[in-house]
């Protein structure tokens, strides 16, 4: 565990925060990062984005301190942009390029001169960040209006960097970015200067960080190496306090053992001795001398073996401290009955169509505005509709899966690309989780897609979701994200009949990285078919895929090995 240390870019000493509702977030944290990247780590809900906006001056400690040695650059998770704005805005030099250029269009207003300082390459610094981060330099004078979501982010983190500012703190900076965009800000990532934290579950932006930062239980721990490193050092130390608590329990039933053989020739000595006294065997000068003697003896050896259990005891209790008794979602899914021949639905071009078929992995893949979520959006739509009309969209899919041939006039989104299910059984998780009645609690949401099951059975299906006891009764407007993610998961998974078909968009984002994992053996587990849409490859390379189709920006699909 890292404590403060008064040249480490950033200390937090005894730092508590405590929100309105009285839920603590912090408790006496005490820590430094250093010079350099690191990624900061930990379960959603342990505090990382509030130690951020802490450090960032965002928040205020309710005791403690967050200290910083110098300026702080911060990048929230979620960018509250102003589209009418100009990129130069969003990079933060707006103010800098607009005087330079009224001075050379010959403006010589004092003004303008104290707002330019010394930054009279700013225009060309500018473009030179915006083409690091593999922007076009042109993007300046544009509106941030006519910018896509990951580009935003890029000119953001650009800005940061043009900024200069000697500590500088990203949280969650991947989410939603495509594979193009994830791969520019990595190429930033790996060049940064000074101190960089991030917040992050994406495993390759970790992998570049220099140390290895994890909240955990209040405790800040630093890990010089990035996080395949730390994740191995963590897995060895946590076998090792198993293995630990093993030989402990195993002392432990020795001392417990050796007490009672003790006690036991400890009572016999004594009969024996009654049993010579009473006997009148030897006098009785001798015989009391012996049992005042068999006394001492017999207090002396308590004593020891109850010393030495008492360490074998607290030997026991020292290593159990040591294993993480975290929480872990162990849901066991209804069986949707998906047998290996069953066709579960056609996505297709004009040219080409793949079938998913028997309880196959599937990805969906390509550039962010490509069209993934509406081509997802299009296949729960076929579902819904098969409900009312199943025959005639049925036979529709069979022909568009023969011919090739789109029908725009009915399924397709864009004039070569479609999707049809096959199957009315369909659970979609959006990328946002927006299908969720906020007014109404857990338990009625999570119901209304299994009608049939008892509320009592419910909740104990909830519980394998770490959904337990009154969290089950509160409105999902109260829910934290991680909880409304689980409770959104628990819906389609629980449904009743089970689908037979999961569709995914981008389930990761904001998920902690054992979470991830959780999700990855359950569907794995799962004996429906699935198709998701990601930009993370190590969570698509830990699912096993059949097939990975990818979309390019013309609608067209093509099949990646």
């Amino acid at each position: 565990m890292s404590s403060p240390t008064t040249h480490a870019p950033v200390t937090l000493d005894r730092l508590t925060f405590t929100w309105p509702d009285g839920s603590t977030a912090l408790d006496h944290l005490t820590g430094s990062f250093g010079t350099g990247r690191t990624g900061l780590v930990g379960r959603n809900g342990s505090g990382k984005s509030t130690l951020l906006r802490l450090i960032a001056g965002e928040l205020e400690p309710t005791s403690g301190t967050a200290h910083a040695t110098g300026d702080v650059a911060y990048l929230p998770q979620r960018l509250t942009l102003d589209v009418e704005r100009r990129v130069a805005e969003l990079l933060g030099v707006a103010d800098q390029l607009d005087a330079v250029r009224a001075i050379t269009a010959g403006d010589v207003d004092p003004a303008h001169f104290d707002a330019v300082g010394d930054d009279w390459d700013i225009e060309a610094r500018a473009e030179a960040s915006l083409a690091e981060a593999g922007l076009d330099p042109s993007f300046l004078d544009r509106r941030v209006g006519e910018l896509s979501g990951g580009e935003a982010v890029l000119v953001a983190t650009a800005g940061i960097r043009l900024r200069r500012a000697p500590i500088t703190l990203l949280d969650e900076p991947t989410n939603n970015l495509d594979r193009d965009a994830r791969a520019k800000l990595a190429a930033m990532i790996r060049s940064w200067k000074g101190t960089l934290i991030v917040v992050s579950h994406d495993v390759a932006l970790l992998e570049l960080m220099d140390d290895t930062a994890e909240l955990y239980a209040h405790t800040l721990s630093v890990f010089g190496g990035p996080y395949s490193e730390w994740r191995a050092w963590l897995d060895a130390e946590q076998g090792a306090a198993k293995q630990a608590e093993v030989s402990a329990a195993r002392a432990l039933r020795k001392e417990k053992r050796q007490r009672i053989e003790a006690e036991t020739k400890l009572a016999h000595r004594a009969r024996t001795a009654r049993k010579a006294e009473i006997e009148k065997r030897v006098p009785k000068i001798v015989a009391h001398g012996r049992k005042m003697a068999a006394e001492v003896s017999a207090g002396r050896l308590r004593v020891e073996v109850g010393e030495k259990e008492e360490a074998a005891r607290a030997a026991l209790d020292q290593a159990g401290r040591r294993i993480r008794d975290d929480d872990s979602m162990k849901i066991e899914l209804p069986d949707p009955q998906v047998s290996r021949s069953r066709r579960i639905a056609t996505v297709g071009d004009g040219e080409r169509s793949w079938v998913i078929q028997g309880p196959e992995r599937v990805a969906l893949i390509g550039r962010n505005g490509a069209g993934k979520t509406t081509l997802l959006q299009r296949l729960v739509e076929s579902a819904a509709a098969a409900v009312h009309n199943s025959g005639e969209m049925d036979r529709i899919g069979r022909e568009r899966a023969g011919s090739g041939e789109s029908r725009p006039d009915l399924l397709s989104y864009e004039p070569r690309t479609w999707a049809h299910s096959h199957t009315e059984r369909v659970g979609y998780l959006p990328q946002r989780i927006d299908g969720l009645d906020e007014s109404r609690s857990v338990i009625e949401n999570v119901a209304e897609a299994a009608p049939q099951v008892p509320e009592k059975e419910l909740r104990n299906r909830l519980a394998r979701f770490l959904i337990r006891g009154g969290t089950a009764d509160r409105p999902v407007a109260g829910l934290s994200g991680g909880e409304r993610f689980r409770v959104a998961l628990a819906r389609v998974l629980l449904a009743d009949p089970a689908p037979h078909l999961v569709v995914l968009d981008e389930p990761t984002n904001n998920l902690d990285l054992d979470t991830v994992g959780q999700l990855v053996e359950t569907l794995r587990a799962y004996r429906g078919a699935v198709l998701v849409v990601s930009h993370d490859d190590a969570f698509l390379k830990r699912l096993d895929l059949d097939l990975t189709l990818e979309i390019d920006a013309e609608g067209v699909l093509s099949e990646v090995d």
